[in-house]
């Protein structure tokens, strides 16, 4: 390291956004001697669709790359079998090993439209995990105790219910902590619903002579609502893949209150840009800022043209409140399949009954005109039908 203002700069760059950081002075040492640092992130692949919840993560992994330091992402195919306890009222149901890697498959589809594949390494821990004999297990569990265990808050509140905790549960956090050891981690990263796994790490890589990896915690982020955890079971969230029309849409909808988290979380702005933005926020109409971050995010997963494009739509219809050109397009054959059919599975409607609803609501215009009952839908040629105010879709015979 050349300088202590260059590695100012760099520790705040490392800190900006992290809930604590656990570990700062071994973290200091590495650096101050140039050391080319190993990242780990564990993934646990049983949902494998990430939203933008996940990537603040991801992001802060993309940041140490940007740094010349290597990711290590551990995949747990083999801890996946057991399933994380952390929040949880209740034992995980065991995914079998071919789901676990279905799921992690499609996890590292993901994971590399934020990270950069060259500075990556992906390791699925059954490599050394399958590889544990009786005498290394215990071993293992003989470096904690019952009673700490027991700290977890989860686990406390699940005993104080009556519900059964398992002892394959308690190796959980001890397994995560074994991948820290088996990779020789110098900084692991996670939620801080994760801190528990976390620090266990740093207790073994103690226990067995290595320099104990610097916790890095990041804040869990909050859904559109504002208020709960991003989660797509309650359908708050924002997924990476989503079409960029809809992301750009979501976004526009978050409460004023969190643009300034989500550009620290879940954008790659440095501690000076987002100052900045600070600022803006204090003498400018949020929703101007707003414009930027939803401009910014969709670029990001979608490329700045289909950014451009999702911004012109939004403005058209949810602005001027006008049908715009271009509308997406639905084959249907009336014959084989009721329409509400149809748009309950291409996610235009939640259900059949939410078609019947809008439909009794007058929610429903076929070519601008509002319609109450099916039998008003055209039997044959193409039709723009409008869901609400601010839904469009072209029709067209199958």
């Amino acid at each position: 390291m050349e300088n202590l203002e260059q590695l100012d700069s760099i520790l705040a760059l490392i800190e900006k956004g992290a809930e604590e950081v656990i570990g700062m002075e071994e973290l200091k040492e590495k650096l101050k001697h140039g050391k080319k640092l190993k990242v780990k992130l564990g993934l646990d692949p049983s949902a494998p669709d990430i939203h933008l919840g996940h990537t603040v993560v991801l992001r802060k992994l993309k940041a140490f790359q940007d740094l010349g330091h290597e990711v290590h992402i551990i995949i747990g195919d083999f801890t996946g079998r057991i399933g994380d306890p952390t929040g949880k009222s209740k034992s995980r149901v065991e995914l079998s090993k071919e789901k676990v890697l279905e799921n992690a498959k499609t996890y590292t589809d993901q994971i590399f439209k934020i990270l950069d594949p060259d500075k990556t390494v992906v390791h699925f821990n059954s490599t050394w995990l399958e590889k544990m004999d009786l005498q290394e297990t215990l071993l293992l569990m003989k470096t904690t105790t019952v009673a700490r265990m027991m700290e977890r808050e989860d686990f406390k509140k699940r005993f104080e219910s009556g519900f059964p905790i398992g002892l394959n549960e308690f190796v959980y956090p001890l397994l995560q902590g074994y991948d820290s050891l088996m990779i020789k981690a110098d900084v692991e990263l996670g939620g801080t619903d994760q801190t528990f796994n976390l620090l266990m790490g740093r207790t073994l890589q103690k226990s067995r002579g290595q320099s104990p990896q610097t916790v890095l915690m990041m804040p869990l982020l909050e859904g559109l609502d504002g208020v709960e955890k991003m989660s797509k079971s309650l359908g708050n969230y924002v997924g990476i893949d989503e079409e960029p029309k809809v992301m750009f849409q979501k976004i526009m909808t978050l409460p004023d209150s969190l643009i300034l988290k989500y550009f620290t979380l879940v954008t790659d702005l440095t501690p000076e840009e987002l100052l900045h933005i600070e600022n803006t926020l204090k003498e400018e109409n949020p929703k101007n800022v707003k414009l930027q971050l939803s401009r910014l995010l969709t670029g990001l997963y979608h490329g700045e043209e289909a950014a451009k494009e999702a911004e012109v739509y939004f403005t058209t219809v949810f602005t001027k409140e006008e049908i715009p050109e271009n509308l997406p397009e639905l084959l249907w054959e009336p014959s084989s399949m009721p329409l509400a059919v149809l748009l309950r599975e291409r996610g235009y409607v939640e259900s059949q009954n939410a078609f019947k609803r809008l439909l009794a609501q007058k929610g429903l215009a076929v070519n601008g005109e509002k319609i109450s009952k099916e039998e008003e839908l055209p039997a044959e040629g193409s039709f723009t039908l409008s869901i609400g105010k601010r839904t469009h879709v072209k029709i067209i015979p199958a």
